[in-house]
């Protein structure tokens, strides 16, 4: 599915942008205008975007995971072309707004450029086949090396003398307690 199942933003508490932007449709209506005045909310994975700030149902949502983010001047010949700026993901759906101002469309596209490369330098690749990544130094299901490491330490552990030192270090012009 390229497209997330859509969900009230609403209660979220990673916001990192929101405000309202003009949304290109997908296919230009007959009657209406190809660019829809939208609330748009950035979440730290997700694009949602609302009719308006007051919605609770998002009318649509994607995961910007992969999208790259750019300014856009030729979506617009008007006035308002330096505004314009586009979420591309190659094989899914170009996403194109025009902001309020071009600084405006400038920090939608920083924000999302940031938020991009934060997910990537915190992305671990997983794969669920592969039981042996799962980082879990707690327990281990291995009952063999288990038991062999407990019986090292305890072999190790015979051939340790206890000396009655102080773990600490002591400090020039101090003495270490003895007892």
């Amino acid at each position: 599915l390229e497209e997330i199942t859509p969900r009230p933003v609403q209660g979220t508490v990673n916001i990192l942008k929101q405000g309202y932007l003009e949304k290109r449709s997908r296919e230009p209506s007959f009657f209406g205008s190809e660019w829809q005045k939208r609330w748009c909310v950035l979440t730290r994975r997700t694009f949602y975007y609302y009719a308006n700030e007051k919605s609770k149902q998002p009318k649509g949502t994607f995961s910007i995971e992969h999208y790259n983010a750019q300014l856009a001047f030729h979506l617009r010949k008007d006035s308002r072309k330096r505004c314009c700026f586009e979420l591309i993901c190659p094989g899914k759906r170009t996403y194109e707004f025009t902001a309020p101002s071009p600084a405006e469309a400038e920090d939608w596209v920083d924000q999302v450029q940031f938020l991009l490369k934060d997910l990537s330098s915190l992305t671990i690749p997983y794969d669920e086949d592969d039981e042996e990544e799962l980082y879990n130094d707690v327990d281990s299901s291995d009952s063999v090396n288990t038991s062999s490491h407990n019986t090292t330490l305890n072999q190790d552990e015979q051939n340790i003398e206890v000396e009655d030192d102080d773990i600490y270090e002591v400090l020039p012009g101090k003495q270490a307690n003895k007892q």
